[in-house]
């Protein structure tokens, strides 16, 4: 007898645990494959982490094959779904194209950059959500110390040595507080720079972080300024240009370095299906089910979760809310094979956590407000037990960036043309 097919879309943290929840479930009487643009899980909230230098990329790029054993993997980027047929069409990364038939098919093809009608942002900005744009933002902030020292313009050596972050949430919070550490150290190994690196961050908001607990807004807010970073909020950009951005409340800011957190939006993917959405997300019924499709589901960015802490709204587009609907898909799929009973997305808030570098964090496990180490530590062990793989290596670096000096290098490995703010899919490097 043929064993029933399950094709889960997307390796992020929905569709990762949506396969190893169903791996464990299956246990072989169902054959699983796993369609994702790259080989490897992205742990997303270290990011900053790799842009400043203090982790490895390698360390958050946890490999599908060896940590989903049982599942297969199909490297490529999907590009239609024929939902009458059941089939998945995708396109590999050698550009051939294929088809892969599903029983099941889970759809958890996550989100990418949003973007804002404000001009030059597309030309002159570049966003961060992916390893590709972590790399370049690395290099570039090296590169441009480096080109700081090198001038005798002050004119110049302040404009290269301004970082603009815009979007002051979770991302761009994280980005500021470890870029400013960064630069710091870099300036202290340059004797020849004279003006300090300066960091902004700028929102429309009224506060930092504010989808967040207030008082955790206040520790972010506090360290960042303590710091030396220029926090603006009620501010953001009106356009950008090749030598600088243009501020909304009129100033102009002389700058080579313009980086765009403003959030992200799902996956332009989904409203080529030609199903029933909201603000962009895959509407589905509290068991993850696409309408009128019970062999579908949904989950994660892509999808529009019924939230019942919320009557009528739907889940926020979060790490912790996708984790948790993946496994729900994978036990309700089993369920749908005679293998236990479906039940309904519930959750309950953990808390949050906010690295802001060095010693500071900010985090609220299980509603309980901390700072400094405490929530240093919190926010660290947290990482640790969510990551897939990679644990010790992560710990490693950690443990090496507290005791020895940081190198800083430029290795060009990502040039600017290679990671647009417009591309769909941030994972991948686009090829010229």
């Amino acid at each position: 007898m043929t064993k029933p097919r399950v094709v889960i879309v997307g390796a992020g943290f929905a569709g990762y645990h949506a396969a190893k929840t169903l791996r464990r479930l299956a246990r072989d009487r169902a054959e699983i494959v796993l369609l994702n643009t790259t080989d490897y899980f992205l742990y997303l909230p270290l990011l900053p982490e790799v842009a400043a230098g203090v982790v490895e990329p390698t360390r958050i790029a946890v490999p599908l094959a060896g940590t989903l054993d049982g599942v297969r993997v199909v490297v490529g980027e999907a590009d239609r779904v024929d939902l009458q047929n059941r089939w998945v069409g995708y396109r590999s990364i050698e550009g051939d194209h294929g088809q892969l038939a599903y029983d099941r098919l889970v759809l958890s093809v996550g989100s990418v950059n949003k973007l804002l009608p404000i001009p030059g942002v597309t030309e002159y900005a570049h966003g961060f959500r992916g390893l590709p744009e972590a790399l370049y933002l690395h290099d570039h902030v090296v590169r441009q110390i480096e080109l700081a020292e090198l001038t005798d313009d002050p004119a110049e050596q302040r404009a290269r040595a301004t970082f603009v972050v815009v979007g002051a949430g979770y991302t761009g919070t994280e980005v500021a507080a470890h870029g400013q550490l960064f630069t710091d150290r870099l300036m202290a190994q340059r004797p020849h720079l004279k003006v300090r690196p300066r960091w902004m961050l700028l929102d429309l908001a009224p506060r930092v972080l504010p989808e967040l607990d207030r008082r955790m807004s206040v520790t972010a807010d506090r360290v960042l300024r303590k710091r030396g970073v220029d926090v603006r909020m009620n501010t953001s950009v009106a356009e950008a240009t090749p030598d600088g951005v243009m501020l909304t409340d009129g100033e102009y800011v002389p700058t080579c370095s313009l980086v765009w957190c403003v959030g992200v939006r799902p996956d332009p993917f989904v409203a080529e299906l030609g199903l029933r959405t909201e603000k962009g997300r895959l509407v589905v019924d509290e068991f993850l089910n696409v309408p009128g499709f019970p062999e579908v589901f949904a989950c994660g960015d892509a999808a529009a979760v019924p939230d019942p802490t919320r009557p009528g709204q739907v889940c926020a587009m979060t790490a912790q809310h996708a984790q948790r609907q993946g496994k729900l898909a994978a036990h309700n799929i089993a369920a749908s094979y005679g293998q236990g009973v479906r039940k309904s997305y519930k959750h309950h808030d953990l808390g949050w956590v906010v690295d802001l570098g060095g010693k500071d964090a900010a985090a609220n496990p299980l509603k309980v407000p901390l700072a400094g180490l405490p929530a240093k530590a919190v926010t660290r062990g947290y990482h640790l037990l969510a990551m897939p793989g990679n644990r010790p290596r992560v710990a490693a670096d950690w443990a090496l960036d507290a005791t020895l000096p940081r190198p800083a290098v430029q290795l060009g490995l990502v040039p600017a043309n290679a990671v647009p703010l417009e591309s769909e899919s941030p994972e991948l490097a686009r090829r010229r």
